[in-house]
């Protein structure tokens, strides 16, 4: 299995932007599916983006398809989530994940491989 290691979460103000990293190692970076879900407590995995190898990308909604982005790079093992415009709503501790094989990315139990997490707080 891969490993997952996320940054650049923080406490910031609603209306400011974040761009999250999360660093793969131990596999093959570029056949894995690579997806952002958010955790808060007391809910189930949000899907929050996903992307293909090739870099096809799904969003779990049109809000935040208008306001984050996901990408990758290969060559650095790395996927990123660029979040803008954060919302109070959008707290939660936000973890990485892969997967070899993927039919529903928005399912958590696809996922062969999890981080832990790091920690956005947006306050208003």
């Amino acid at each position: 299995q891969v490993q997952l290691v996320e940054s650049g979460g923080a406490l910031v103000q609603s209306g400011a932007s974040l761009r999250l990293a999360c660093v793969a190692s131990g596999g093959f970076f570029n056949t894995y599916y690579m997806a952002w879900f958010r955790q808060s407590p007391g809910a189930e995995d949000e899907f929050v983006a996903g992307i293909t190898r090739k870099g096809v990308v799904t969003y779990a909604s049109d809000s935040v398809r208008g306001r984050f982005t996901v990408s990758r790079d290969n060559a650095r093992n790395t996927v990123y989530l660029q979040m803008n415009s954060l919302k109070p709503e959008d707290t939660a501790v936000y973890v990485c994940a892969a997967a070899s094989i993927v039919d529903d990315p928005r399912r958590s139990d696809e996922y062969d491989s999890w981080g832990q997490g790091t920690q956005v707080t947006v306050s208003s």
